[in-house]
């Protein structure tokens, strides 16, 4: 019997310095957050202490893209290492008629190969906290994030009762000290609603910035401002659990901050699943010199923030500016961090960037990425940079075209990611070459979306 209750006792020992071993992953995801919304970026008033903390102890890679220019499809990416067009989410879920208008599904489908559920599988304690987006509030027969792998969720714009949004930090600090008390590793999606509107201010931020005249820099400021007062809770609870060594913390954005087509008066609007709050008036977002802002294909649509913390393990203090990582690429990455193997039937878009979280990247993308997204054409005078529909990455090239493939612009992303340069004239065997790599991608993609997908809405 004694040998039996040692033996036990060795076999939970050896289980809990496993989990010791397995890192924890804290994926911090905000929502319409500009590549130039940070102190650390050179934000003329902005001031982010706690994310560039993250910056100043982990490496901060100035060439990461989302897999779209507006929310659900970038989203979607993160969470199947897929480019969202392979689920026919092109655009942002909204009520079921205009889902099935723009030939949408009504939420990501929950057989869809998910991070949350590998991690899972792997051993790992998993929660999201905050925006969801990867169905609608408006929808009350969508799946819930519990239904993705995740073991315990709050979450704004999904079905059921919606948290508010100031209190992602509250939840994932208690799921971290939850976690640490039963010894396992985790993995948390912290999904900031900042500064997506409605503008949800607090007197106190407000105050902080009251030297701003402007009333719109004041509150887009106090927003950022707050958002990043609830990353610095949750970094100072790992501190305080003496996680952070073996925590990896990344920061990122969903899209490219948001800017009205036309000028519009400040004031106060509602939203369904968070609220009232300012409006599109108070949107100050900047991109850091990039084309385009939010729904746009240009950098400054999908370039955003991608800052990596790992004590130890990434270089600190360090700025990336060559490695060309991808929001496909965070399923793989996450993955070969936690040691957990993908099954062998799933194929990922994207790969493990695990060197170059390292410091080891790769200047030159040979994995091609791709994106889709219906864009009017021609150019509207209010958006001159609104209209790609199709985009391709490989090398160092950059090509995109519009619905038809009628214009096409290609950029040398690696000398020129601003995209001032068009190169289209002088190189047409690269543009000939990668048309003929987009259209077969394109090729590959389903006409209609198909599954368990579609709201009973759909058949009233």
């Amino acid at each position: 019997m004694k040998r039996y209750i040692c033996f036990i006792l060795v076999l939970c020992s050896n289980l809990l310095a496993a989990a010791d071993e397995k890192p924890n992953i804290l994926f911090i995801f905000a929502d319409d957050w500009g590549w130039g919304d940070l102190s650390c970026h050179g934000h003329p008033y902005v001031k982010t202490p706690h994310i560039d903390r993250l910056a100043k102890e982990g490496t901060d890679f100035h060439r990461f893209t989302v897999a779209s220019g507006v929310c659900s499809p970038s989203r979607t990416a993160v969470m199947t290492g897929h480019f969202p067009a392979r689920y026919n989410i092109d655009g942002h879920f909204a009520w079921v008629p205009s889902n099935a208008k723009r030939n949408m599904p009504d939420w990501l489908d929950t057989q869809a190969p998910l991070l949350p559920r590998f991690l899972k599988q792997g051993g790992y304690a998993t929660a999201h906290f905050g925006k969801w987006h990867l169905a609608n509030n408006m929808i009350p027969d969508s799946p819930v994030p519990g239904e993705y792998g995740f073991e315990t969720y709050g979450a704004f714009n999904c079905a059921g009762e919606q948290i508010p949004v100031h209190e992602d930090s509250e939840h994932v600090v208690k799921f971290i000290q939850k976690s640490k008390e039963h010894g396992k590793p985790f993995f948390i999606n912290m999904w900031l609603h900042e500064p997506h509107t409605p503008f949800h201010t607090v007197p106190k931020y407000r105050w902080r910035f009251r030297h701003l005249e402007n009333e719109a820099d004041n509150i887009y400021a106090s927003v950022l401002s707050h958002a990043d007062d609830r990353v610095g809770e949750v970094l100072d609870e790992l501190d305080r659990l003496e996680l952070t060594e073996n925590t990896l913390v990344i920061f990122s954005s969903d899209n490219g901050p948001a800017r009205s087509s036309r000028p519009a008066e400040l004031g106060l609007m509602h939203d369904t699943a968070t609220g009232a709050g300012y409006n599109v008036a108070a949107a100050k977002g900047i991109t850091g010199g990039r084309k385009g802002y939010k729904s746009s294909l240009f950098e400054g649509g999908i370039g955003v923030p991608f800052i990596a913390r790992w004590p130890g393990k990434i270089p600190s203090g360090r700025v990336d500016k060559k490695s060309i990582l991808s929001a496909v690429d965070l399923l793989p990455t996450f993955c070969d961090v936690a040691g957990v193997v993908l099954p062998n039937d799933y194929q990922p878009d994207g790969i493990s960037q695990i060197n170059a979280l390292m410091g080891n990247g790769m200047t030159m993308r040979e994995k091609p990425l791709f994106w889709k997204f219906n864009s009017p054409w021609p150019p509207q005078t209010s958006r001159p940079h609104h209209w790609i529909s199709y985009a391709v990455v490989e090398n160092q090239w950059k090509m995109v075209t519009n619905r038809d493939q009628s214009h096409v612009e290609l950029y040398d992303i690696l000398s020129d990611p601003f995209e001032k340069k068009d190169l289209s004239k002088s190189r047409r065997p690269t543009v000939n070459h990668l048309t003929t790599t987009l259209n077969q991608w394109v090729s590959t993609l389903p006409a209609k979306p198909t599954g368990n997908v579609f709201s009973s809405e759909r058949f009233k």
